[in-house]
């Protein structure tokens, strides 16, 4: 009973870390003081070693020679990086200035989460569940998420110019560097000695990254309760956001299909532009957030969105994939 309800629950989307999340950030609201700057542990240091070690692994993960051969399909490269750091961001600033139920504490969040750069993992799946261009879409989330080291910073220091706070790209930047640029290039010039070694014990690594992922959003949200941040917002606020989160995701998914058969994509490079040009990195909007985003309750607002839209985008894609998978089954 226990098992098939894991695995129903598992084809929308709803896994372990998913839940994980929503542990850290209920146990940030019961203990708040044990996560904030103020409970006297060394939340930083720890945080700041996991991410060098989460980025350093991620390089060892990609393969070159892979990345090379994979620009051939330009046309659709192009497309989904477009996509991923100009349609969305674009697309999400004009909606910003038609829609007024959106409270303005977080339009730095719903902005932030428009020029994060794609999910790895997650869009890898989909698109391989679906029946995509599996080469394409490993290509594209990996280029992204180096881009995403760059442009998020660059895109925030313009779009967020008005926030409380400058944002400081080049500082970004510094910092991005030597905690993700770094530990990646270290891990791509070890990738042909070490992969081998680890690469059985890839899957078991996967559960490190999520740890300092909810680490990080514990303590983030610890923060943001212990200075009563969220205590003036009701629930239906809340929804509102959800449900701007979901219509964003919808329309850009729209956007995507159209522009994709105008360019008269197949049907495997139309799946994968689909969720690879929709997707956000809740990863890289964690670490990178705590970068630009140093007030630690401030990031706990500001993750706030990008939280509601992987939920969605876990669940939506997850649907998606299994329905493109049935269909080209039956073809």
């Amino acid at each position: 009973m226990i098992a098939k309800l894991i695995q129903t629950l598992q084809r929308v989307g709803i896994n372990g870390f998913l839940l994980g999340l929503f542990v850290a950030i209920g146990l940030a609201a019961l203990l708040p003081e044990l996560g904030s700057e103020e409970s006297g542990l060394p939340w930083n240091p720890v945080i700041n070693i996991g991410i060098a070690f989460v980025f350093f692994f991620y390089g060892v993960k990609l393969d070159p020679k892979q990345l090379l051969s994979g620009l051939s399909n330009w046309k659709l490269h192009l497309l989904i990086q477009l996509s991923t750091f100009l349609i969305f961001p674009a697309i999400v600033f004009l909606l910003l200035q038609i829609m007024p139920w959106v409270d303005p504490d977080f339009r730095l969040g719903i902005t932030y989460l428009s020029v994060l750069p794609s999910t790895v993992s997650a869009s890898v799946v989909m698109v391989s569940i679906a029946g995509g261009n599996l080469p394409a879409a490993i290509f594209n989330a990996s280029i992204s998420s180096l881009l995403g080291v760059i442009l998020t910073p660059a895109w925030m220091g313009i779009l967020g110019a008005g926030a409380d706070g400058e944002i400081d790209f080049w500082a970004s930047l510094g910092e991005l560097t030597l905690k993700v640029i770094l530990p990646v290039f270290l891990g791509i010039l070890a990738h042909g000695w070490l992969f081998p070694k680890i690469k059985s014990a890839l899957p078991k690594l996967k559960y490190v990254d999520q740890l300092v992922i909810m680490i990080i959003v514990f303590t983030s949200f610890s923060e943001s309760f212990s200075q009563r941040l969220f205590s003036a917002y009701r629930i239906s606020e809340l929804l509102i956001i959800a449900a701007t989160m979901l219509g964003i995701f919808i329309l850009i998914w729209v956007i995507l299909e159209v522009i994709s058969k105008i360019l008269g994509f197949s049907m495997q490079d139309r799946i994968t532009t689909l969720f690879c040009g929709s997707k956000k990195s809740l990863v890289h909007g964690v670490v990178i957030g705590k970068v630009i985003f140093p007030d630690a309750a401030v990031l706990g607002l500001v993750l706030l969105p990008l939280m509601l839209y992987h939920i969605q985008q876990l669940i939506l894609g997850s649907i998606f994939a299994g329905y493109f998978g049935r269909k080209k089954a039956q073809a």
